[in-house]
């Protein structure tokens, strides 16, 4: 008796939740056995193609989401999409600064084998607005005048400690 080779298709389950890397087991799916044994088991390895707009870190997905810089003063809602394809309403407080997360529970990736959902991160990016006109301009330049160092308590804080590190370099 001798081996014969035969390609075969299987059909094969891939459970939810799968990450890079995991190994699925087909029993008796592998190679002929040596001197008439039982065939060997089949062992399928998972490549995971990155997406477009998700990140994933073990159950939890994140997402950058661009917000209006309009948005991020006076707060308000947005819509940002979900792994399963639908989308979620994120209420977006006023003065959000650029770069800040939100947690959406329960709305990423599947523990694999459970009804347990991670969860999904959204990083809101601030827009800047790009070709302005000249009267938009000038009205964002009289605004900026209007606010002054008390409405921008990070820059201010960090400028006013660049001041005092340099201070201490020329003593």
């Amino acid at each position: 008796m001798g081996r014969v080779e035969k390609v075969r298709q299987l059909s094969v389950k891939i459970p939810a939740g799968v990450e890079e890397g995991t190994r699925i087991r087909l029993a008796s799916e592998g190679e002929a056995g040596f001197r008439g044994g039982p065939p060997g088991d089949l062992y399928i390895f998972l490549s995971i193609r990155p997406h477009k707009l998700f990140e994933r870190e073990g159950t939890t997905i994140y997402c950058r989401v661009p917000i209006s810089i309009v948005t991020a003063i006076l707060g308000g809602d947005v819509e940002v999409p979900t792994i399963g394809g639908g989308r979620a309403r994120l209420k977006i407080p006023e003065g959000t600064q650029n770069g800040r997360q939100f947690r959406l529970r329960n709305k990423g990736m599947p523990q694999i084998n459970t009804p347990i959902y991670g969860d999904m991160m959204i990083e809101v990016q601030v827009e800047t607005p790009v070709n302005l006109s000249k009267a938009q301009k000038e009205k964002i330049r009289s605004l900026g005048e209007d606010f002054g160092e008390r409405h921008t308590p990070q820059s201010s804080g960090f400028f006013s400690r660049v001041k005092d590190l340099w201070d201490d370099l020329t003593d």
